[in-house]
């Protein structure tokens, strides 16, 4: 996209709220001529202006810049949607239930792309009373270890972080249908359906 904002965006957007221009350009601060010349792409709004325009427009800065507005549609979320992310500073893991724009410690954080499980990242589970005992058969060192275990059924995600230099292996209640995730800081994302 050659322009941050279009307006074509602007139009739509401000149309589908029935405002007027000159509505528009008041809620903002701006002359409704200047709306006009933004929407005919005679001219583009100063960056200082994207924020209250958002506002104006009753959306978020990132779907005015995007030019599509995000609707939530999903009244029942399916925790099988779930995404992980993985911070490479930090190592923050963040659980999302769906697409969604990740930040931390100031980059954009791609979602984990799940693999199914390989030799070198074999999983074993165990019973164990009322619970399970997962084992990735994987080294543990402070290069090369496996950073969390998730297990993700229709109504729930439970998480455990492991650490380098530890076990990697946890015990889980494994109700119902579902996948376990384990992520190596390496090789990504893991994935063995339950």
């Amino acid at each position: 996209m050659n322009t941050y904002v279009t307006g074509t965006t602007i139009k739509q957007l401000r149309e589908s709220i029935h405002l007027t221009q000159a509505e528009l350009a008041e809620r903002i601060g701006v002359s409704s001529k200047t709306v006009s010349k933004w929407e005919t792409a005679k001219g583009l709004p100063d960056i200082s202006l994207l924020q209250p325009l958002a506002q104006a427009l009753g959306i978020s800065l990132i779907e005015l810049m995007n030019g599509e507005q995000i609707l939530n549609k999903n009244v029942s979320a399916n925790m099988l949607r779930s995404l992980f992310y993985v911070c490479p500073i930090c190592g923050n893991v963040i659980h999302a239930l769906g697409n969604t724009v990740v930040s931390c410690c100031g980059l954009t954080l791609p979602a984990l792309e799940a693999e199914e499980a390989d030799d070198d990242h074999a999983l074993t589970i165990e019973d164990v009373e009322d619970e399970h005992f997962a084992t990735i058969h994987h080294p543990m060192t402070k290069q090369h270890y496996i950073s969390f275990v998730a297990y993700v059924t229709s109504d729930r995600v439970q998480m455990v972080k492991l650490y380098p230099e530890g076990n990697a292996q946890t015990r889980l209640q494994l109700r119902g249908t579902g996948c376990l995730y384990y992520c190596c800081n390496q090789h990504g994302l893991f994935r063995k359906k339950k």
